[in-house]
């Protein structure tokens, strides 16, 4: 063999050990298992994680001891009366508040703590694929966040039920669930509110990626999740409402009507999840394009525009033309009309009545013996008897079997621009006003003073 040719072997020899030692990518279980305990020792994500899990039962439990209730809050009114009603308002108070403070502290950081550490690169050594990187983060931080969802669920539906007790709930039409039917529709309440919170959680991935060490990546979700409360707080009509990723943090209280009201809570979940994956893939492409070379990058505004919020906005476009073609009968316009108003309220009045005569020991009623009607108008004569606000003034009429005269109550209205509406009984006394009532758990004002109802939005007749 000549030098040459032993030369050739040689090197031919050695390429192969090289190849043959060279380190292998790390898998996406490997990397998912890394980045979640890098989460995990981060003492505000345990701080959290420790909140989640204990303060909502804690607070739960402490209104049940309290002599006055947040009858502001849906289901508020009922939180003496059941175990079940505690879990709804924490979940109330979660849509607002908790869900977007949650996922900004965890999604809308999980790529940022990276440029404020200056350890991409020896991630990059480590793991040796972006795209293995990407998932396994996105994967941790939907980890947490819904371990985040699961113990605020848990803790305060056993801090109800250990303080109240497993009674019926009061449905939002007023009709009576039975309390397997209330756990049930409390479990899928809380199950349905995932959707939003990926599309938050999406997003906050998409600001953490795109903003780097900016302090707009950490706030996104959070800004969003405002700019779409205060966009439900306005006259819009009702496809444009629909079409917001977090309609379904308001849609759940469909559940506990009879019958369900499944349209927009099914419309809300699907939008939802469309935003979550468009801005994930967003997220997902701004990462693998990132020249990981540039120690100080932080973000730049004009590529956030540019590949973030430009295709965002032409998705609620989208979203706003396909619910519009989906729900031409309702897609215009509030949704709220009189006919709606007035069923809904009669349909309430009606179950709520049968519950007070059982809880005043007279001759049990049916509902079909009722009869019940409600005629409403809003406001003056010139403005039209429909949308939101507070002068919805309704007079209820109710024919008990035997007696000749109708029985009749007067009911002040505040229906917000979603559809719900609190009933303020305006006389008679005997029957709408404020006194205190004997039931099993104890004693309770009135049910027919005050109460709690829905407008379906999107039907444009009322549901029998």
């Amino acid at each position: 063999m000549s030098a040459s040719e032993a030369l050739t072997a040689t090197s031919a020899g050695t390429e192969d050990n090289v190849a043959a030692v060279a380190p292998r990518r790390v898998s996406i279980t490997r990397g998912y298992r890394f980045e979640l305990v890098k989460l995990v020792s981060q003492w505000r994500i345990r701080l959290l994680v420790l909140a989640c899990w204990i303060a909502p039962g804690l607070f739960v439990a402490a209104v049940g001891q309290q002599s006055t209730l947040p009858s502001d809050t849906l289901f508020g009114r009922w939180m003496h009366a059941t175990g079940w009603a505690g879990p709804l308002v924490i979940l109330g108070f979660s849509g607002t508040w908790a869900l977007p403070l949650l996922t900004s502290v965890v999604a809308g950081d999980v790529f940022a703590a990276e440029d404020r550490l200056g350890t991409w690169r020896h991630l990059l050594v480590a793991v040796r694929s972006p795209r293995r990187i990407f998932v396994a983060k996105a994967l941790a931080s939907l980890t947490i966040i819904a371990l985040l969802v699961i113990g605020l669920a848990a803790s305060s539906s056993v801090g109800g039920l250990l303080s109240e007790g497993n009674h019926p709930l009061v449905g939002l039409d007023d009709h009576l669930l039975t309390p397997s039917h209330a756990a049930t529709d409390v479990f899928l309440a809380w199950a349905c509110v995932l959707a939003p919170t990926l599309a938050l959680a999406a997003i906050g991935l998409l600001g953490s990626v795109a903003l780097g060490k900016s302090p707009m990546g950490l706030l996104l979700p959070v800004l969003v999740a405002l700019a779409m409360q205060l966009a439900q707080m306005l006259p819009l009509p009702v496809a444009v409402r629909l079409s917001l990723p977090g309609y379904a943090f308001i849609a759940w209280n469909g559940l506990f009507a009879s019958p369900a009201q499944l349209d927009p809570l099914l419309i809300g979940i699907a939008v939802s999840l469309v935003w979550a994956v468009t801005a994930t893939a967003l997220a997902y492409l701004l990462f693998l394009r990132r020249d990981f070379t540039n120690s100080t990058h932080d973000g730049s505004g004009r590529r956030a525009i540019a590949a973030g919020l430009l295709p965002l906005a032409a998705l609620l476009g989208v979203t706003v033309a396909v619910v519009g073609v989906a729900t031409p009968a309702s897609s215009t316009g509030s949704g709220i009309t009189r006919p709606k108003v007035e069923a809904s309220l009669a349909t309430a009045f009606a179950h709520l009545y049968r519950m007070q005569t059982e809880e005043l020991n007279r001759p049990a009623v049916t509902e079909a013996q009722l009869l019940t009607t409600a005629t409403c108008n809003k406001g003056d004569n010139d403005v039209p008897d429909e949308g939101s606000g507070n002068d919805w003034r309704c007079v209820v009429a109710w024919h008990i079997p035997g007696v000749q005269v109708t029985g009749s109550a007067i009911y002040q209205l505040d229906v917000t621009s979603d559809g719900r509406y609190v009933a303020d009984g305006d006389g008679p006394k005997e029957v709408n006003g404020y006194f205190v009532v004997h039931t099993h758990q104890g004693d309770a004002p009135n049910p027919l003073w005050q109460f709690d109802g829905n407008v379906d939005l999107l039907h444009s007749t009322p549901k029998g």
